[in-house]
């Protein structure tokens, strides 16, 4: 490892410091080496034939208009990706579903903003990983 001296404002060393005991580091290098990792993953997309997995997350309305079986649809269209998903019923009219996908990052990225744009989606989110977490 390589030892690095940066200046920070008092007020964002307050903030790390604050994170550090929130989240239980052991030190500031561990936060800023977690933040330094998650704001590159976030600048830089990955690589379209990169292997990943990834957490698709969205809230949608179960009573829309063969939303439900579309969705199964999209689940089977690319069942080489699908490994596991989570259904959770919110209230009579709302469902949450986890999806846990795996494949190349665009792929992955194309069968998300296809869910999330499905008609009655209302809101969801990816999260994609790189494969090998340990080359990162």
């Amino acid at each position: 490892m390589q030892r690095v001296t940066i200046t920070i404002e008092e007020e964002l060393l307050a903030e790390i410091d604050a994170l550090v005991e929130r989240r239980g580091y052991q030190n500031r290098s561990e936060a800023l080496r977690d933040l330094a990792r998650s704001g590159l993953h976030r600048a830089e997309p990955p690589d379209p034939e990169a292997p990943c997995v990834a957490a698709l997350v969205y809230l949608y309305d179960h009573a829309k208009r063969d939303l439900p079986r579309s969705l199964t649809h999209d689940y089977h269209d690319h069942v080489h990706m699908a490994v596991s998903t989570l259904h959770v019923h919110l209230d009579a009219g709302s469902c949450l579903e986890v999806a846990v996908l795996r494949g190349a990052a665009g792929t992955v990225q194309h069968m998300a903003d296809h869910v999330i744009a499905e008609r009655g989606v209302r809101y969801g989110q990816l999260v994609m990983l790189p494969q090998d977490a340990g080359k990162v």
